[in-house]
């Protein structure tokens, strides 16, 4: 084989490595994609999403906001409410509110709550220190279950301009099958 051919070869080869290269970093991103994409909201508190607290709120201001809470389910059979539809909490109180689940099936049903708030701009000054959306719930037939949900709004929302006049958040959820717990799809 004459040293042109060698090259030639060579250069096949690596323009072949590449596109597999390109063909599988574009596999991974894709696959990365929405678990990198709800960190990013969890971390900035991006389209409403509440961010996670370690502990409570050191201030507590005199300002009053009052959190609306609102309840959906996505093809389960389950009823889900809020025991209050509102709650009045000074800004960087520790609030705590209740949620019943009721199992409606002769089935148990693999479960998980997505979440966000309204409006969006205090998704990041919400903050969850306890909340059944944090794991997937399994709700067995017929049963009913009481969640709480420990939450305060950062005294920080005070502070921005974005925010300033802001005097209602609501905080909806919508229960949806896990993935354990979805239908297998495909023929038979």
């Amino acid at each position: 084989m004459s040293a042109p051919e060698r090259k030639t070869r060579w250069s096949t080869r690596a323009v072949a490595l590449a596109c597999a290269g390109v063909v599988l970093t574009m596999t991974g991103a894709a696959f990365a994609a929405v678990p990198l994409y709800q960190l990013f909201c969890q971390v900035t508190g991006f389209g409403g999403t509440t961010m996670r607290a370690d502990s409570p709120s050191d201030v507590v201001l005199d300002r009053t906001i009052k959190v609306r809470f609102d309840t959906n389910v996505r093809n389960l059979p389950m009823t889900f409410r809020a025991e209050q539809v509102t709650q009045t909490v000074r800004i960087g109180e520790t609030g705590l509110a209740y949620f019943d689940v009721t199992n409606t099936s002769d089935q148990p049903i693999a479960a998980r709550a997505s979440y966000n708030v309204v409006p969006v701009q205090t998704g990041q000054y919400f903050q969850k220190l306890q909340c059944f959306c944090f794991d997937d719930q399994t709700i067995e037939p017929g049963q009913t279950i009481q969640f709480p949900v420990q939450y305060y709004v950062d005294p920080k929302l005070a502070e921005n301009a974005e925010t300033d006049g802001v005097d209602e958040i609501t905080l909806s959820y919508t229960f949806y099958p896990s993935a354990e717990d979805a239908p297998a799809t495909g023929a038979g």
